[in-house]
């Protein structure tokens, strides 16, 4: 974790996050770290669809056809979070930490992590095994972050 802190103060790289499943878990990670006021540039918890809808512009026709837990929504909250933000890193996240929410087609554990460095957004589908909230959570967060870290480094 303070590695990546650290690979971020030596780049000199601003980095913000777009929050839904994790409740702030990644900025709380983060700024538990000292110096991460060097780079963290600004932390949204986007949780329930009106706040994606009203803070990061978000379609609400995108949440409509394919829901708040999908590839193209974990899209537009990365890319509007990079217009709000100016970051040149900028991190998105939507999925279902369960314990309860999951369905077949989206099951507790479904997690899309969206990244934006520069002009480049990649959009990551990650199905977590664990049934635990909590873990669940953890485990978006070290994702996040190992993809920001391998991004840059």
């Amino acid at each position: 974790m303070k590695s990546i802190i650290k690979l971020l103060i030596k780049k000199k790289i601003k980095i913000s996050f777009a929050e839904s499943c994790t409740g702030g878990l990644l900025s709380s990670t983060v700024t538990s770290i000292n110096g991460a006021s060097k780079i963290f540039n600004l932390g949204l918890v986007t949780y329930s669809n009106k706040a994606k809808i009203e803070v990061l512009k978000v379609n609400k026709n995108i949440i409509k056809k394919y829901g708040a837990v999908s590839h193209e929504c974990c899209l537009a909250m990365v890319q509007n979070l990079s217009k709000i933000s100016k970051a040149k890193i900028n991190v998105s996240i939507t999925g279902i930490a369960g314990p309860g929410g999951g369905t077949k087609q989206k099951p507790v554990g479904l997690v899309y992590i969206g990244l934006k460095i520069g002009n480049k957004t990649q959009i990551n589908k990650c199905l977590f095994k664990s049934k635990k909230r909590s873990l669940i959570q953890k485990a978006t967060v070290k994702k996040a972050l190992e993809l920001v870290f391998r991004t840059v480094k």
